[in-house]
């Protein structure tokens, strides 16, 4: 029988049955690393080094927490970071419908807002537009920001319009001001790339 050697730092010995990716270390990390005695994982809360200490952790994550943490055996330490991998499933399958609820949510917002009713307007009745792509016409994800403090706001939006003969790219800058938006900049890719400004842009 195997030596347990869990928890002794470098002077552990790992067993090659468990250095397997760590879904558990992947998606909870810092979480993940408390109760696993490896307090490395706190470095993915900083820019830039967080994201490779993400993917570090899901491909030594079990090493760390065998060598930093003292386990009753293997398959004790096997089913500890089964139940983390099954938690961070279980995570993955309730988080994603909300993210798309969200970002659906913020796509209506925008889709319902002046700057974009504004935009759609005037490039879907644009002759150069209707000759390119034909009618009728519908309109994509849209792209971008949308703030507003007061009655002062801005928007940078962009947005595909497609219709039966191709589409164009729309891009939009616009302003609001004492309650009143106003196109600044109304600017169409057309099918060449070229761009055609429908508003005038500086």
């Amino acid at each position: 029988m195997e030596e347990n050697t869990s928890g002794k730092g470098k002077d552990s010995v790992v067993p090659p049955e468990i250095m397997k990716w760590n879904w558990g270390a992947f998606i909870f990390n810092w979480l993940w690393g408390i109760p696993n005695n490896t307090y490395r994982s706190f470095w993915v809360l900083f820019p830039f080094v967080g994201f490779f200490m993400i993917f570090a952790l899901g491909f030594k994550g079990s090493e760390w927490a065998w060598r930093n943490r003292e386990w009753q055996s293997i398959e004790h330490f096997k089913q500890v970071q089964r139940k983390w991998a099954k938690a961070g499933v279980i995570f993955i399958l309730c988080i994603i419908p909300l993210v798309l609820a969200m970002i659906l949510g913020i796509n209506k917002i925008i889709k319902d807002s002046e700057p974009y009713k504004i935009s759609f307007e005037m490039a879907s009745t644009d002759i150069s537009v209707l000759n390119a792509i034909g009618t009728p016409i519908d309109a994509g994800f849209v792209t971008g920001n949308l703030q507003t403090s007061g009655p002062d706001g801005q928007a940078n939006l962009s947005y595909e319009m497609e219709g039966p003969s191709g589409s164009v790219t729309v891009f939009v800058n616009s302003t609001m001001i004492m309650g009143a938006w106003t196109i600044n900049c109304l600017e169409v890719e057309m099918l060449d790339k070229s761009r055609k400004a429908i508003v005038q842009c500086e």
